[in-house]
């Protein structure tokens, strides 16, 4: 059985993927409503499941007229797509947000199933076993390398 999180975070995608413009705009309170759920249940959803790893641009005012714009971001090209994964990954990463741009990577085609399986699984602390600081610039590192990779074989 899906948690309410689940099914709200289903609701967004579906409602995205419809949307024309590929940005929805929705209000805390109405989606509290509607899954009659908390508002902070909504937050919580948002801010995890939402993230930019995973390939969203979240814009939220707060407020009576305060609304929640989300959009799932499109590149014109490979290379501006490259550069923006690069920049996000940076010298250091934590396992959360690689796990997270490894699934951006899957969802995408940048990936197979496969490939995002052992990509996690050689990422994660298990394998890692280091200190944090140098376990996250190694983590860092080897994406930034596959990321390379991906794009030199399927770029422009």
């Amino acid at each position: 059985m899906s948690s309410i999180s689940d099914i709200i975070e289903g609701y967004l995608i579906k409602t995205l993927r419809e949307a024309p413009s590929g940005t929805i705009q929705v209000k805390r309170s109405e989606l509290a409503d509607l899954f009659q759920c908390v508002p902070s249940q909504i937050n919580y959803v948002i801010s995890t499941r939402f993230t930019v790893e995973k390939g969203y641009l979240v814009e939220s005012k707060r407020g009576g007229g305060g609304y929640i714009r989300i959009r799932k971001v499109r590149f014109a090209t490979p290379k501006a797509h490259y550069d923006v994964l690069l920049r996000m990954i940076g010298n250091q990463l934590s396992q959360s947000a690689a796990e997270d741009l490894i699934t951006r990577l899957r969802e995408e085609d940048w990936m197979t199933v496969r490939e995002a399986y052992m990509v996690k699984k050689l990422v994660s602390r298990e394998v890692l076993d280091l200190p944090v600081s140098v376990r996250d610039h190694i983590r860092a590192r080897m994406l930034r390398s596959i990321v390379t990779t991906l794009f030199a074989n399927k770029g422009e």
